[in-house]
């Protein structure tokens, strides 16, 4: 914590501007993969399978990311990830512009694909937990949730604007991908221009001792970031093939309403950080026990949904469950630990999306080929467990 209140606040917008880029991207990319996947002739199952590649080298490396960041510095690792995001956005659209030119095809086209994504997800995996530690850097126990709330209220506004590059999908499929690409190139250049280096700690006996997910005063929070991301990411992604199909929708316009709901949805995540996180200040487990409720209904609204307005309505309680939940049990998780392990922790906490996106990709094309409304079924009982798990948990409500 060696800035002054003024370099604090700066660091801060800097930060918030390059996580806001990459939700952009993350938006994008949810929001096209299922109608692009299908114009190339990928099923739901295949689909899923790349996702769940890249979030398995996602999550085993965003933890390695987290500790070299305690060697390297959070603003070089920032960098390198900005600048993997945007490199590998692009070799995974010019990948799939091989394929809707007929240029690769087949299991070659799949093949491909997951290699790029790979590629991707290897680098980018750096841009999470080095912002996360950074912002533990420059924060104390009395605001450490409010600081972590501001990365997923980065995170929310990126997904609402993330539509608005959607939309242009009208003129190609491929343009928002490769737009997206521009904009994370943009935060790299702010990030390395404009944002202050931090000094780099001296390694201690704690820093050296490899932080685990089985670590006892983590693992609770570790359960409900691995689940709440799994449910989720069975929902994300099936949603394009749900409204395409439910709707009887083209590709370009179930791209353009799929990104309506997920502004929805992160629009009511960013009200609850803005207003719960932000204003009111509630405390960790209180954040957590309250949000997972509300995915819950999210999840019963996608079943009975009948129309975009319900999807849309659905997706915002999804939304508000993650706005309150996501901060929850990344600000408790730091608040955990000691100082010199922020790097580590920060690497963990950045890869439970990636661990939910492991295994709901797949469970969640498989459940839609069964029936379209089953992932939600599903998604809705195993929350049931995780929500009495929530009010079970014990520890200090730090505010």
């Amino acid at each position: 914590m060696n800035l002054d209140d003024t370099q604090r606040k700066h660091a801060s917008r800097i930060i918030f501007i390059a996580i806001i880029a990459v939700a952009m991207g993350q938006t994008v990319v949810f929001a096209i993969l299922g109608p692009l996947g299908r114009e190339v002739g990928l099923n739901e199952m295949q689909i899923g399978f790349i996702i769940t590649c890249s979030s398995v080298i996602f999550s085993l490396f965003s933890p390695m990311w987290g500790r070299r960041s305690d060697v390297m510095g959070r603003k070089p690792v920032m960098i390198i990830g900005l600048i993997g995001y945007t490199l590998g956005t692009v070799f995974f659209a010019s990948m799939f512009y091989a394929g809707l030119n007929g240029w690769v095809t087949g299991w070659w086209l799949f093949a491909a694909l997951i290699f790029a994504r790979m590629t991707q997800s290897l680098i980018m995996s750096a841009t999470s937990p080095a912002a996360t530690a950074y912002v533990s850097d420059i924060t104390d126990v009395s605001n450490r949730t409010i600081g972590i709330g501001r990365i997923g209220a980065a995170h929310s506004f990126g997904t609402i604007l993330g539509p608005a590059i959607a939309y242009f999908s009208i003129i190609s499929l491929l343009a928002p991908i490769y737009m997206a690409a521009v904009m994370t190139f943009l935060a790299a250049i702010l990030v390395m221009v404009y944002l202050p280096g931090l000094p780099i700690a001296k390694t201690t006996a704690v820093a050296k001792k490899k932080l685990r997910y089985t670590d006892k005063r983590i693992l609770p929070f570790m359960v409900v970031g691995i689940a709440m991301f799994t449910g989720f990411s069975v929902v994300q992604q099936t949603l394009g093939y749900y409204f395409q199909d439910k709707l009887n929708l083209t590709a370009e316009v179930t791209a353009q309403q799929v990104g309506i709901a997920m502004m929805g949805s992160a629009i009511a995540a960013l009200a609850m950080q803005l207003i719960v996180v932000q204003r009111l200040g509630w405390a960790p487990f209180r954040l957590m026990r309250t949000g997972l409720p509300f995915m819950l209904l999210g999840f019963v609204g996608l079943t009975l949904g009948r129309d975009l307005l319900e999807f849309v309505l659905a997706m915002a309680l999804v939304g508000t469950g993650i706005g309150m939940s996501a901060p929850g049990f990344s600000a408790a998780a730091t608040l955990a630990v000691e100082p010199g392990e922020q790097g580590a922790v920060a690497g963990l906490i950045s890869a439970c999306p990636a661990l939910g996106f492991i295994v709901g990709p797949i469970l969640g094309g498989a459940l839609y080929q069964i029936y379209p409304t089953s992932p939600y079924i599903v998604s809705a009982v195993l929350f049931i467990p995780l929500v009495l798990f929530s009010w079970r948990m014990k520890g200090r409500d730090i505010a």
